[in-house]
């Protein structure tokens, strides 16, 4: 008889390892393993990562750790030592899908870049998450979950008669604009590899990925103007943000193709990356104790 815990799971053959920390690639990697895939969690010697310590407490770490890294493995490394950067890179060798949330160029001043990772590994599904890309004006520019939804222009649909917007009870960009977008086109990449053998950089940019949620705003607010069950809440540079996102989407589109293994171009960088054309671009856990130990598309 099959049973639920025997019953196999999408992804039981996937091996990610996770150099992220807080919230967006530990989501993501959650699901995955949730699905199936063995995790392996990077993390730095003594602290960890940093959520281990937020409160409420249980136990010797925080809830929100626990929440979130449930089902994984963790193993203590120092990437900066010669040795633990060696173990990473085998590691690394054996892996299915690769994420990583650092500020752009951190991983390749770390020796771990794509490049290197790909001569080792050709068939790595390599996952960065930004808040806007790795490239681009703003790549290097530092920002959280509140910068990213008001410089998108998602926080002023929540303004008030005076048009001050409201503080939002989520952490929307974190989830929906990174855990999400990352595992979605994780698994987009994993089917295009079935197909054709080569692995892919993908670029999860928290900033752009809300341009999808102001699609009923971008339509109202750019053909008839902002609706009168919004105008009192718009200030003028709110109103003046929602008329331009259809253009700084089209602009998103037109700059930054999709690269690959295998060389080639396809309409956008990552499925998120370009909102405009997402319906176009389609090409295509256990229970397991956390354990602790030591032994950026572009």
């Amino acid at each position: 008889m099959v049973t639920k815990a025997s019953r196999p799971k999408p992804l039981d053959d996937i091996v990610v390892v996770d150099f992220s920390s807080l919230l967006p690639g530990p989501m993501c990697s959650l699901l995955l393993a949730e699905a199936g895939a063995k995790v392996i969690k990077i993390e730095r010697p003594g602290q960890g990562d940093e959520m281990r310590g937020y409160e409420p407490a249980a136990g010797s770490d925080s809830a929100n750790f626990i929440l979130l890294n449930r089902g994984k493995t963790s193993i203590s490394l120092d990437l900066k030592s010669a040795n633990d950067k060696q173990t990473a890179l085998s590691l690394i060798e054996k892996a299915d899908v690769l994420i990583e949330q650092f500020r752009p160029g951190v991983m390749e001043r770390l020796g771990l870049s794509y490049e290197i990772t790909k001569a080792l590994n050709p068939g790595i599904i390599y996952c960065s998450i930004s808040g806007y890309g790795q490239s681009g004006p703003a790549r290097d520019l530092a920002a959280h979950d509140l910068n990213y939804m008001a410089r998108s222009g998602l926080l002023s649909l929540s303004g008030d008669e005076h048009g001050q917007p409201g503080l939002p009870c989520a952490l929307i960009a974190d989830i929906a604009a990174g855990a999400y977008p990352a595992m979605m086109n994780i698994l987009l990449a994993l089917q295009q590899r079935a197909k054709t053998g080569h692995g892919a950089w993908l670029d999860i940019a928290m900033g752009d990925n809300l341009l999808p949620m102001l699609y009923w705003a971008l339509g109202e607010g750019e053909l008839t103007g902002p609706s009168q069950r919004w105008v009192r809440a718009w200030s003028a540079v709110a109103r003046h943000v929602i008329k331009s996102i259809a253009h700084q989407m089209i602009d998103i589109c037109r700059s930054r193709p999709l690269r690959s293994d295998s060389g080639r171009s396809s309409a956008t960088r990552s499925i998120y990356r370009c909102p405009i054309a997402t319906m176009q671009v389609i090409p295509s856990a256990v229970e397991k104790p956390l354990q602790s130990g030591s032994p950026r598309c572009l």
